[in-house]
């Protein structure tokens, strides 16, 4: 079998930290273009990694080539619908950062395109992949939770706004801050753990509290490029509640800057059985026998790197027919539950979706 072309649109922070390394790490594929704005990002990860692969300055036109086969679009968020979109139209497959777009009528386009164009629509859900993600989702499905009737996620940071006056913070570009930067991980990982149940409703308050704020104690606040003269039109916090239509609930709490003690990401989950605490790649459980209450941690080693494994499912899908742990459907929810937040954050009131 010929190796998979990829093109990688986008060769920025995210696309050098987590992506296009991934790729030389797999035979089955190749990076055959790179394509950004700034060219010379794009002849530096060309000239370290892909030597043979054509650069691009406008995507559109690296579209023409009818030998790439997909395309990893590793843009600001509301450039990943558009791409798509034209990406399936011109027949290729799409693996896309998150989050999926910046709204319903734009996600909603992008599912619409891969089913017209009968391709491949994945979108980034690194945490899903974590052995500890792996873990937990076996341990439910073996039914030893129990029902699964409500829990909480996060991802707290104390100080850590990425790109402050870049796209990250500008609305028009991002979507919104924190909710759909970080939001998008750890709900999508508590919803899937719960096994997607649909969402009905949510209720939510936003807050913009250290936007002139410059302290930084997170690595992750050197994604994007900042802009000392730039826009910060987004919250920096976001709490609030999903309810699903089987009755379960989920908290939620996302921020870039909040004086909490430390930086943290979890996913809490009870159950009729048993309870789970996901905690940076690593769970416990929290159950009973025999009269007895057990905490119970498995031993071994917790594997990291998502992004790696989540990669290879997408080169599983298309090379081998696997099953893609992705479906563009929950990709829409995601994004109606975004949207819904910052719509009930906006309006005082709870949304139905």
């Amino acid at each position: 079998m010929s190796k998979l072309r990829v093109a990688i649109i986008g060769n920025g922070g995210i696309c050098r930290a987590c992506h296009v390394e991934h790729y030389v790490e797999d035979d089955r594929a190749e990076v055959v273009a790179f394509c950004d704005i700034i060219e010379e990002r794009a002849v530096e990860l060309r000239d370290k990694y892909f030597p043979e692969a054509a650069v691009y300055t406008d995507y559109k036109e690296l579209l023409k080539d009818e030998s790439i086969d997909a395309v990893d679009i590793c843009t600001p968020n509301y450039l990943h619908s558009i791409i798509a979109v034209d990406a399936f139209r011109a027949g290729k497959h799409v693996l896309c950062e998150k989050p999926d777009a910046v709204d319903v009528t734009e996600v909603l386009k992008m599912k619409n395109a891969a089913d017209e164009a009968g391709k491949v629509l994945m979108v980034i859900r690194n945490n899903r992949f974590a052995t500890a993600s792996e873990y937990a989702k076996k341990f439910v499905e073996d039914g030893r939770m129990g029902e699964i009737y409500c829990g909480r996620c996060g991802w707290q940071r104390r100080r850590g706004i990425p790109g402050k006056g870049g796209w990250f913070t500008t609305k028009a570009q991002s979507g919104g801050g924190p909710l759909i930067d970080l939001g998008v991980h750890m709900i999508d990982l508590a919803v899937w753990l719960m096994g997607n149940p649909t969402p009905v409703a949510v209720s939510a308050n936003t807050y913009t509290k250290f936007a002139d704020n410059e302290t930084s104690d997170s690595e992750n606040s050197k994604f994007g490029d900042a802009n000392n003269q730039g826009t910060f039109d987004v919250e920096d916090l976001a709490m609030g509640m999903i309810r699903f239509d089987n009755g379960a609930v989920l908290q939620i709490e996302f921020s870039w800057a909040s004086n909490i003690k430390e930086e943290n990401r979890f996913v809490e989950l009870r159950g009729t059985k048993a309870g789970l605490k996901w905690a940076d790649n690593s769970v416990e459980f929290f159950t009973e026998e025999d009269g007895q209450l057990l905490d119970i941690a498995p031993r071994g080693k917790m594997e990291t790197d998502g992004h790696k494994k989540n990669i290879r499912n997408f080169i599983d899908v298309l090379t081998e027919g696997a099953e893609p742990v992705f479906k563009p459907s929950q990709g829409v929810d995601m994004i109606k539950i975004l949207c819904a937040i910052y719509e009930s954050a906006e309006k005082g009131i709870e949304v139905l979706l």
